[in-house]
């Protein structure tokens, strides 16, 4: 019977586009992890799912004709007829062939790279089984052993389908990503009508419309419209965005209750989410530190195995047993020994790890300075646009007497609305925050250099300065205002008649995450500093507030690289996260670089992680992950080694005698049991919780 077209091997190496120097070695199992390889995994598990079938059909005609099973079911010379170790024969042949074929193909491909793992192993088992059987019946003293050869093929099989199911989890994250872009959109034509079309048809500058629930089938900016669009999968952000006229639409994003018209940005590679998964299979793709160390132990296994088979034979044969028995030895010892799970042990987590990241907005670039997070022991932290907003805001409000907070608030924002200085925008934004309703002021005029003077509900309003009052001799709670502006706040006085009613200060507003960050990475023992170009004392007044171990002010944007390096020099592993752009170079110094609000520019060349979102709590779940992510690694590595070094001497027999001998069968069963524990281990990584 001719085997049909061998599938895609399993354990064949993908080719990643990268040089044949990030080859993986060893066992070559780590390709079950790599994504964009070209093989279909649905095939290659179909393949052995066919196979099994056939097989199992098989193994009861080639049990029954095994004399050794005869015996043990009380059958001897029953079912005798001529020539019926020939039809044994042919049974196991079309097994050996068909079923082994994707394992015989495999030691094929593995010989042809000078890199003997699982699949080198698993066919010099088979084929020993099948040949000294063949050979015995054909003449050769010896008992034949084609039950254990069929059992064994069986087995293996059912294993490799049931863990090819396992490891297709490890990119699920990843897939449901390239699935969330629709097929088709709605594109508005000249004329104002509307057509379904393939989204490969769209360029930048035709218009969509995005109707309620469903998808955004490309990056865009609504030009009418507004609309909440939910981008969990794509960003993290667990709320619905709203989003209105010059916001940008990610594709891939899901709309909500209203139409909106978009026009397209970018369209195909160019759209965020292929960018995302394509950061994803190069992250995948790279290197692993701990992956270096997986691969040579797997190689070392295998070469051990191979001993410790050969050893096995030789021993038995010693001790006066006969050649069937050694050989099975020799054979259950290869086969027990696969160092296939060693060989998933680190891919499988990194599989999941990336696209678990890369669906929560945490983009790895660089998975070698991922790996180094988990040994951070300082995060710098530039201020403006990271720990802050960046913008002016109203960080307090100190009345003047009785007067009621909101409504000099709002006064003050009548009037300021006028204005685009960064004071007025600051007021007024506050007063919005806060949904006060502005009273409208009339015969607004600026003061210059001192401030702004309208009319508001008939009455005299001013915001000046605090030196305009002292210059009249009116001088308000000097203390007070000496004590807001230390801290590097611009500090105003709302005037109503003539009488000071409030002072208004403000800053560079905080952004209210970042206490959470700065908590959550001391709660990981990680020291925070705050690095920035402000005065001393604005620098002290933010750390002060955020609880920040360490402040570095008054540095200039070049020197921040220095500042990071003189750092390390302290014996600190460090991160610096800024905004990517004026942070370049200290990014590029730091151990690990993290861009963070990089919203749809994913491209962040200075940084070794990408965190789409403005959030520095974001920074916590990086670092997290990266100790999770190498927790899971040991977890691996460890059960993948420490199994073999108890089943490795049972299947050569050291429990001879005591009423257990490991077959070859059952060494598959342990085999398989092992990847598929590691296969799970790694899936666990997803109930991650930073």
């Amino acid at each position: 019977m001719k085997p049909d077209a061998a599938p895609p091997h399993p354990h064949d190496h993908h080719d990643h586009g990268h040089d044949a120097s990030q080859a993986e070695p060893a066992s070559g199992a780590a390709a079950h992890a790599a994504h964009g390889g070209g093989h279909d995994h649905g095939t290659m598990i179909a393949s052995f799912r066919r196979r099994f079938w056939v097989v199992l059909a098989l193994t009861p005609p080639v049990l029954l004709l095994s004399p050794m099973i005869q015996h043990w079911l009380g059958l001897t010379g029953r079912l005798d007829f001529p020539g019926d170790d020939l039809v044994l024969f042919a049974l196991s042949t079309v097994v050996y062939v068909y079923g082994g074929w994707p394992f015989l193909t495999g030691f094929v491909s593995e010989m042809r790279k000078r890199q003997p793992g699982m699949m080198t192993l698993i066919a010099l088992a088979i084929s020993t089984a099948y040949f000294f059987s063949a050979a015995v019946t054909f003449g050769f003293p010896g008992e034949a052993f084609y039950w254990e050869l069929v059992t064994l093929i069986g087995v293996m099989l059912l294993g490799h389908w049931i863990e090819m199911r396992s490891v297709m989890g490890a990119s699920r994250a990843l897939e449901e990503l390239v699935r969330l872009l629709p097929d088709t959109a709605t594109r508005i034509e000249v004329d104002g009508s509307t057509r379904e079309t393939p989204i490969s048809t769209l360029r930048p500058g035709d218009r969509i419309l995005i109707r309620p629930g469903a998808k955004a089938p490309v990056d865009g900016d609504i030009v009418e419209g507004r609309s909440a669009f939910n981008e969990a999968m794509l960003t993290g952000e667990s709320r619905p965005v709203t989003k209105g006229i010059g916001d940008r639409v990610i594709g891939g994003a899901v709309n909500g209750a209203d139409a909106v018209t978009v026009v397209v940005t970018a369209t195909g590679d160019q759209t965020y989410l292929a960018q995302v998964i394509d950061l994803v299979k190069a992250a995948q793709a790279t290197r692993s530190r701990t992956q270096d160390v997986a691969n040579r132990a797997a190689a070392w296994l295998t070469y051990i195995a191979l001993a410790a088979g050969i050893g096995a034979f030789l021993v038995w044969l010693g001790l006066g047993r006969s050649p069937s028995f050694a050989l099975e030895r020799m054979v259950t010892v290869m086969v027990v020994a696969c160092p296939h799970a060693l060989g998933l042990a680190v891919p499988l987590v990194v599989a999941v790890s990336t696209s678990l990241s890369a669906a929560h907005g945490l983009l790895i670039r660089d998975r070698a300075a991922f790996e180094r997070a988990r040994k951070l022991n300082a995060v710098v932290f530039d201020k403006t646009g990271t720990l802050t907003e960046g913008r002016f805001g109203v960080s307090d409000i100190v009345p003047l007497g009785s007067g009621d907070e909101n409504a000099d608030l709002a006064a003050a924002a009548a009037v300021e609305s006028q204005s685009e200085h960064p004071i007025a925008r600051g007021i007024v934004a506050e007063a919005r925050a806060r949904g006060l309703k502005l009273p409208r002021a009339r015969g607004v005029r600026n003061l210059t250099g001192e401030g702004i003077v309208a009319q508001v509900d008939g009455r005299d309003v001013r915001i000046v300065s605090p030196g305009h009052l002292a210059r009249q001799g009116r001088a308000v709670d000097p203390a007070r205002v000496a004590a807001l502006e230390s801290q590097g706040k611009t500090v105003v006085v709302l005037v109503r008649d003539g009488q000071p009613r409030a002072l208004f200060a403000l800053a560079d507003i905080v952004r209210p995450e970042s206490r959470e960050a700065i908590a959550g990475l001391k709660a990981l023992g990680i020291t925070s500093i705050m690095l920035t170009g402000d005065a001393r004392g604005v620098a002290k007044a933010v750390s002060e507030d955020l609880g920040v171990t360490e402040f570095i002010a008054e540095v200039l944007p070049d020197q921040k690289a220095a500042k990071i390096e003189e750092l390390q020099g302290r014996g600190l592993t460090v991160a610096m996260v800024g905004d990517g752009v004026n942070d370049a170079p200290a990014l590029v110094v730091a151990d690990l670089g993290v861009a963070i609000g990089a919203g749809t520019d994913v491209a962040v060349e200075s940084a070794d992680v990408v965190l789409v979102r403005s959030d520095p709590r974001d920074v916590v779940s990086i670092l997290g992950l990266s100790r999770a992510t190498y927790r899971k690694m040991v977890q691996n590595l460890l059960w993948a080694t420490g199994y073999n070094a108890v089943a490795i001497p049972m299947a050569a027999g050291v429990t001879f005698g005591t009423g257990f001998m490991m077959s070859p069968a059952v060494a598959a069963v342990f085999m398989s049991i092992s990847t598929v524990v590691v296969a799970i281990n790694a899936q666990l990584l997803r109930f991650y919780r930073s």
